[in-house]
């Protein structure tokens, strides 16, 4: 998709451009500009690929202090080096001038995209003569600052800039020494300023697709009676996904007859013969992207509400290593949970306190949001037969995730609603899962603690598990004996309660502050 941002000459003049390039048969001499600090690992394959799309690559090096310089030049690019390190803007504009004699100048921004096979797409504008500057945006990577402007309902979708073409007219025009190679306001502002034709191109499907080329993705995706929405979920799910597991938990509807009728080659249909649960429906759909060797593995509902465009900011924390399951989070701001009810908003902090206890990840919110993507390793690592099988699996991953010391990262999203009906009935969804919680919350502190480790906080909690609960009875009795018995009570009992109590609640938040400091290196929040 692109958006043409037009401006200087008429129509006309660019179809009289186009057609006197068209006369031209000689292909335009394209010079590549890569930007480059530390990029030693990388910077030779990039040089290589590049070379297929250019007559020559110019490496500009910010002075890194690896070997960079030494791979691009024996893979054949030409090297400016820049003595002063961090200094990029200056350092391109070397590059522009040492290509001053080429056609067409590419800047290719390596901290955004090691792409060079979305260079054609750049110049190909250009190369018509409809456009003498080209401006690509990219994805962009999460960023934890952008939390913080989401809270304050400010505007986070401004992506990084990852190409800039130039045309050899446009540099007669724009002073570059005057502009912001990265930024779009700085180059939109300066080509309106010199009269030059400047399109604006979205890569970012392009470049999710590089992005992910390299992994095997799977995709499970559970449906009970979904028969109006099934179709449209697997319809929006991404073309780099590899696999959809499409799981039906034993629909009465006609959700079996149209996953069976579905002709996109990437759907695996999986049929329950009765209903079995969500989360033993996600749990086949693991095993079974286990089995086809999957890299990553997400879950989408079958009711839509899950939208895909989120999909890379959850994929890319797990192949970045930044952690080995992502997950959503829509309770950060209310214009997030937009559309979700009050009593479901209560339900799920109250769910979302009671799982931060129980899972000891301390920062996370809205565990019932099922839209997740988990590593093979950490799939391979936990014990998927023992997860629970309802609405609770999500809550019961992330403890056994703990456990074994995996790194959870929550990805603020906009809660997503359409004509749907959430099958969750809170009240008695809190009822069911809160016991499972506390006996998954003991089973984590004795395996990460006691048998895997050891750290005296399971001793603190224990002690305040016994303390409190006592304090609290003989309290009661106290306040019974005495008011509605009118039994004799000594005067030290009251003393002993609050001694009881009040020591029991001291461990009990040791306890959580070990804990806490125990798990900081295991979740972290990315907008």
């Amino acid at each position: 998709m692109s958006n043409e941002l037009q401006m200087g000459n008429s129509l006309q003049d660019v179809t009289q451009n186009k057609n006197l390039r068209a006369k031209d048969t000689e292909p335009p001499n394209v010079t590549v500009i890569l930007p480059a600090y530390n990029e030693e690992i990388s910077i030779g394959s990039v040089v290589l690929r590049t070379k297929k799309y250019s007559h020559r690559v110019i490496v500009v090096d910010d002075a890194s202090s690896d070997h960079t310089v030494d791979v691009a030049e024996m893979a054949g690019a030409q090297v400016i080096r820049n003595p002063t390190a961090k200094r990029n803007e200056l350092s391109l504009k070397k590059g522009i001038e040492a290509a001053s004699d080429s056609d067409i100048i590419v800047m290719m921004n390596l901290g955004v995209c090691h792409d060079p096979g979305l260079i054609p797409r750049m110049i190909a504008p250009i190369k018509d003569g409809d456009f003498e500057l080209s401006v690509g945006v990219c994805f962009s990577k999460l960023q934890s600052s952008e939390n913080v402007l989401k809270l304050n309902n400010k505007n986070t979708e401004s992506r990084p800039i990852g190409f800039v073409a130039f045309s050899k007219n446009c540099l007669s025009k724009i002073d570059i020494s005057q502009i912001s190679l990265f930024s779009m306001r700085s180059l939109i502002n300066s080509a309106q300023r010199c009269d030059v034709k400047v399109l604006h191109i979205d890569i970012q499907e392009e470049h999710e697709a590089s992005l992910f080329r390299a992994y095997k993705i799977g995709v499970v995706v559970p449906a009970y009676n979904e028969e109006r929405l099934i179709q449209e979920t697997i319809d929006n799910i991404p073309a780099y996904v590899d696999k959809i597991y499409v799981i039906n938990d034993g629909s009465t509807d006609r959700t079996a007859e149209i996953i069976n009728s579905m002709t996109d080659p990437r759907v695996v249909p999986i049929h329950h013969e009765v209903n079995k649960g969500v989360g033993a429906a996600i749990i086949n759909g693991y095993k079974q992207a286990l089995a086809d060797e999957m890299d990553l593995v997400a879950v989408m509902a079958g009711d839509n509400q899950m939208d895909p465009y989120q999909l890379p900011k959850l994929i890319m924390p797990i192949i970045e290593g930044k952690a080995d399951y992502a997950k959503g989070n829509r309770l950060l701001s209310r214009e997030m949970r937009q559309g979700m009810s009050p009593w479901r908003a209560f339900g799920n902090g109250m769910l979302s306190m009671l799982t931060k206890i129980g899972s000891g990840y301390w920062n996370i919110a809205d565990p019932q949001n099922g839209y997740t993507v988990i590593s093979k390793y950490a799939l391979e690592t936990i014990d998927l037969d023992s997860i629970y099988t309802y609405y609770g699996y999500c809550n019961d991953i992330l403890l056994k995730m703990n456990a074994f010391g995996m790194r959870v990262v929550d990805v603020t999203m906009p809660a997503r609603y359409g004509s749907e009906k959430s099958k969750i009935r809170y009240g008695k969804y809190i009822r069911k899962v809160a016991p499972m919680l506390f006996k998954g919350f003991l089973w984590r502190l004795r395996m990460k603690y006691m048998v895997l480790d050891f750290h005296p906080l399971v001793l603190f909690y224990f002690a305040s598990m016994i303390l409190v609960p006592l304090g609290l009875i003989f309290g009661l009795w106290i306040v019974l004996e005495k008011l509605i018995f009118h039994g004799p009570v000594s005067q030290n009992y009251p003393l002993l309660f609050v001694f009881t109590f009040l020591v029991g609640m001291q461990l009990l938040f040791f306890a959580m502050i070990f804990d806490m400091q125990a798990n900081k290196s295991n979740y972290s929040k990315m907008a």
